[in-house]
């Protein structure tokens, strides 16, 4: 103990360089954590980048997914309008006519529209996405197309008699539906009106359940009264 005190004695100018040794170790470890702490905080963010933006590239942005449907929705609207209506489709059977190409494309970018919609909350990959809004906007077109087209020629590819026929058809239907007909009324009309519209349009199976609903409805209500 002695000798050590006499060591210390002697040398205690050592204190100072060995301080600043040990001083400077502990700075230096201090830096280390400081610096190993930021970077674990600098890792987790790009982590957290990285997942936000693989699930971009993964998944459809959702609000564009609910734009195109929109879309596809308003289309459908635009031809059920036509498909529900019977004596408007008479007014311009190309849109039912099958042998016109404009028609014909029309109903194929339907279907395929329709097959690629997605579920409602159904989450899809940007290629799926990309393929149904394309979908889309190609039914838009085509529709657009057969629409303008449809309007244009009305039933100018039909001969006067068949014109006629159309008309006596059209005036029939417009009594099946009319609610202020009797059921018989409204019951015999239709099956007049699809005798004449027979060999000249197809009757759109949407278009006849429905007017037939319709008159069903009324004969059941008669048999009640």
């Amino acid at each position: 103990m002695d000798q050590f005190l006499h060591y210390a004695t002697d040398y205690w100018w050592l204190i100072f360089p060995v301080g600043g040794v040990v001083g400077g170790w502990a700075g230096h470890i201090a830096r280390y954590n400081e610096k190993r702490r930021k970077d674990k905080i600098e890792l987790a963010r790009i982590k957290a980048t990285a997942t936000t933006e693989q699930m971009r590239i993964t998944q459809a942005d959702k609000a564009q997914v609910i734009k195109v449907t929109r879309r596809h929705d308003e289309i459908n609207e635009k031809w059920f309008q036509y498909e529900l209506d019977l004596a408007t489709l008479i007014e311009y059977p190309m849109l039912i006519d099958m042998r016109e190409p404009l028609t014909l494309a029309f109903h194929q970018a339907k279907v395929r529209a329709d097959d690629l919609r997605p579920a409602p909350g159904e989450t899809l990959d940007p290629q799926t996405f990309a393929d149904y809004r394309d979908a889309v906007q190609v039914y838009a077109a085509s529709f657009d197309a057969a629409e303008r087209e449809a309007r244009r020629r009305k039933q100018s590819d039909f001969s006067p008699i068949e014109r006629e026929t159309l008309d006596r058809a059209r005036k029939l239907i417009a009594v099946a539906a009319d609610a202020a007909a009797t059921p018989a009324e409204r019951q015999a009309a239709y099956r007049k009106a699809r005798t004449e519209l027979d060999g000249l349009i197809g009757v759109p199976q949407p278009a006849a359940e429905q007017l037939e609903r319709g008159i069903a409805g009324e004969l059941e209500r008669g048999r009640e009264s």
